[in-house]
């Protein structure tokens, strides 16, 4: 099957009308096309000849009625109606625009489907993030080997990308807030459907691209200083993770410390990167699963297969409305798909390929990167074997207020066993997004026995 849709996706490559740049650099003439043709992170402006994905008109940048800030964000479509439903029925007739994943799930699970509504280009972003881009593409640079980017302090580095390893960059240094707080849950869901509820609460101190502070503020060559503590159950609560993330990671890798309530130590973790497993995850996703990717990119060899239109979570305000509850979510085999809303995207396919000398769970993983914001909505990942192990959607909103296309519920479902672990649950949570202040004092490993005692 993989190998069917490889063909028919080279040939699209082949005939398609969006040939891949392959200058070194960006030209002068591509950077005029920041803004113009393009949208400021180098998406296409203009729709697509059928009419089926409209133009960006740069997305939703105020906030709905019925917002109040810090809690949920109200659905900006509640009007919208369903154009159609993929399912196992139909799933041959649309397959040349869903990734292997899908039509796996379609295929094993008879209850599974896809509800796909109008496209709505939602994605925008702080002014700042729209100059710092332009300032970055001019001189943006991978590292050596590739495992990081230089020369920038924000934006998308390469928002015209030439090869696959600049596209996962934008992806990882895409803009996620400046520095605030949130709360949210996870559930590694059974066979049968059973879970138990994991809770955290979060800070993301980003520092690349942080538009609340000058480029003279932030932490140099620091991608974000990273806080979690786990809150319930009781066993877990008071559990602390924090994460130092660099940007150039060929200069500096990532440092991060992790504290034990039981132990009342603070120890290095370096073991929290690549394919070592996740937080209270059951082995059903990696660290650098996380985020749909994130962390070093040197095991790989990246590919940028080119881009293409396909079917993709998005605009996901039903799927996190507050009205439901974690059980109305998580259904056995898969979430309530009766919730999810996907749209027809153009996505960027980068196929990241396992080096060889080097290790990795995942012998190969193909990522789908939307050209709005650069967020991965979805990634087909491949065991040893070269079968089909994984599948993960992250069902995103536009949080209006900020603005930022951000994840909400991130989904890893495993089609071997017939579980999976859904990230990101906030329908139950108060504190969606909240602003804070914070320094680097803040994020030092010697202050988590303090936090774990609060």
């Amino acid at each position: 099957m993989y190998a069917h849709k490889t063909k028919a996706l080279a040939l699209f490559i082949a005939g398609a009308a969006f040939a891949l740049p392959v200058a070194a650099e960006l030209s002068a003439a591509d950077l005029a096309k920041l803004g113009t043709t393009l949208t400021p992170i180098g998406a296409e402006k203009a729709g697509n000849a059928a009419g089926t994905i409209p133009a960006w008109d740069g997305g939703i940048t105020k906030p709905v009625a019925g917002f109040k800030p810090g809690g949920q964000y109200p659905d900006p479509f509640p009007s919208d109606k369903p154009l159609f439903t993929i399912d196992a029925k139909s799933v041959d007739k649309y397959k040349d625009q869903l990734t292997a994943g899908q039509m796996a799930m379609l295929k094993k699970y008879p209850d599974y489907k896809m509800i796909v509504f109008p496209t709505r280009r939602t994605a925008a972003f702080p002014a700042c993030h729209y100059t710092e881009t332009k300032e970055c593409a001019a001189k943006a640079k991978l590292a050596p080997g590739g495992n990081g980017v230089v020369g920038c302090t924000g934006g998308i580095p390469f928002p015209i990308p030439k090869d696959g390893n600049e596209a996962i960059w934008n992806a990882t240094l895409r803009y996620k807030g400046d520095t605030f707080a949130q709360n949210w849950a996870q559930a590694a869901v059974t066979r049968t459907g059973d879970y138990a509820i994991v809770k955290f609460e979060y800070e993301y101190d980003n520092q690349y691209g942080n538009c609340s502070k000058a480029v003279k503020d932030r932490e140099p060559n620091k991608i974000l200083n990273y806080l979690q503590v786990t809150t319930a159950p009781a066993r877990l609560a008071g559990q602390i993770l924090l994460v130092h993330e660099t940007v150039d990671q060929a200069k500096e890798p990532r440092s991060a410390w992790t504290y034990n309530p039981g132990q009342r130590r603070v120890r290095l973790a370096p073991n929290v990167a690549y394919d070592n497993p996740g937080t209270a995850a059951d082995g059903l996703r990696t660290n650098d699963d996380f985020g749909m990717f994130n962390g070093a990119t040197d095991r790989y060899n990246w590919k940028l297969l080119g881009k293409k239109e396909m079917y993709m979570p998005y605009n996901s305000y039903r799927l996190t409305a507050p009205n439901l509850k974690y059980a109305d979510v998580l259904k056995a085999g898969h979430i309530n798909q009766d919730l999810a809303r996907y749209e027809l995207r153009r996505v960027w396919v980068v196929e990241a390929t396992l080096k060889p000398g080097t290790s990795h769970i995942y012998a190969k993983r193909v990522f789908f990167l939307d050209e709005d914001s650069w967020a991965p909505l979805a990634s087909d990942k491949y065991d040893g074997r070269g079968e089909l192990w994984r599948f993960s959607e992250q069902h995103s909103e536009n949080w209006y207020n900020v603005p930022m296309f951000f994840g909400t519920i991130e989904v890893h479902n495993d089609l071997q066993s017939g579980r999976y672990i859904a990230m990101g649950l906030r329908n139950e949570e108060t504190k969606i997004y909240e602003a804070i202040k914070r320094s680097g004092a803040d994020y030092n490993p010697n202050s988590l026995r303090g936090l774990g005692n609060r």
